[in-house]
């Protein structure tokens, strides 16, 4: 048995010792590495953050009625085109029953007093013609009936108001006819003819019958996380893309930068408006989502190579050139600004150099 045991031994030790020297000889044979190069061109480096946000107006307004009741007709619907005072809706007015019976009981206590002092006027007038009374008299007694007159009008033109929201000598100055406030266009119209509205109280915003907007002037709104709100200012350029229109970028100027952030998963986000350039003929819908690249700082046609044919050691960066076939050498190099992608090199190479690009 000791015998077995050693032969096969041997054997196991001659197998491993055969591959050990195969395995050596097929890796002596492999081929050499061979590099490949690249040379530097001259491009623009863009260096950018991102924000992402939304394409709205900026001005945008919520027509409200100024007296709550029922809305009777609607004159416009979403995308029609309005002008400032144009008609856009009328409400019919539910008035109040307290408010009825008050201005019912103070027009009934007006009408009395009108009527009094023109039994009044009249005697008095008739005294005054034949002098018995002095003038002075009289025209307090005049005075007295005017006024009684007025009180009465007064009085019917507010129960008529309470009761329709329009006098007769005014039907051009009303409240029961809703306008637009500025020239835009209709973005949406959330009421239905018939539907009940609430005009704006201190309790209440009020029932919104209409949403207008100018079209031509529009706003990027987006957010910018704290890591980044610190290399914007106002001025700044910026180039959207709106998801919905394909191949097209618009230029766009930072307005405005939030003095306080907001959290949002974790993050610490900073609300920005920029004013959107239009291209002439070209409409954009509000609320369309878009993405905002602020450009930080640009250099236009400079040289510059890919960063991963950088090496790097301590403060310095360093780059391979070709010197003969697969023979490189290392050069000192100055680099500008990174766009992540590509760097600017200041100083080292030239456009003819070859440079070595590092296997993975």
């Amino acid at each position: 048995m000791k015998k077995i045991f050693k032969i096969l031994g041997g054997v196991i030790f001659f197998a491993l010792f055969a591959w050990v020297i195969f395995y050596l000889y097929n890796q002596s044979k492999k081929d050499p590495i061979v590099y490949e190069t690249e040379t530097a061109e001259v491009t623009n480096i863009i260096k950018k953050t991102v924000a992402t946000g939304s394409v709205v107006p900026r001005k945008e307004i919520d027509i409200k009625p100024q007296e709550s009741g029922i809305i009777t007709e609607i004159y416009v619907e979403a995308g029609d085109e309005v002008k400032k005072g144009d008609l856009i809706a009328k409400v019919q007015i539910i008035p109040e029953m307290i408010q009825v019976n008050n201005a019912e009981a103070q027009l009934k206590r007006a009408e009395i007093s009108f009527k009094n002092a023109k039994i009044e006027y009249k005697r008095k007038k008739e005294l005054y013609d034949t002098g018995v009374i002095p003038e002075s008299e009289f025209l307090e007694e005049q005075l007295r009936y005017e006024t009684a007159e007025a009180d009465k009008l007064a009085a019917e033109n507010n129960l008529q108001l309470i009761k329709e929201g329009v006098t007769n000598n005014a039907k051009g100055q009303t409240n029961t006819l809703i306008r637009s406030t500025i020239t835009g266009m209709i973005l949406d119209v959330p009421i239905k003819e018939g539907n009940s509205v609430i005009k704006s109280n201190t309790f209440n915003d009020g029932t919104t019958i209409a949403v207008v907007a100018d079209m031509g002037k529009m706003v990027f709104e987006g957010k910018v996380d704290e890591t980044e709100v610190g290399k914007i200012k106002q001025g700044m350029a910026l180039l959207l893309s709106i998801g919905a229109i394909e191949d097209e970028e618009y230029n766009a100027t930072l307005e405005s930068i939030a003095p306080k952030g907001v959290e949002e998963n974790g993050a610490i986000q900073f609300e920005i408006k920029a004013a959107v350039t239009l291209k002439e003929n070209q409409f954009i819908r509000a609320g369309y989502s878009a993405t905002a690249d602020i450009v930080l700082d640009r250099r236009d046609s400079v040289l510059a190579i890919k960063e991963k044919l950088i090496s790097f050691s301590n403060d310095s960066a360093f780059v391979e050139i070709q010197t003969g076939e697969q023979l490189f050498e290392k050069r000192l190099i100055t680099t500008g600004l990174s766009d992540g992608i590509k760097i600017e090199i200041t100083d080292g190479i030239s456009k003819e150099d070859k440079i070595k690009i590092p296997k993975s």
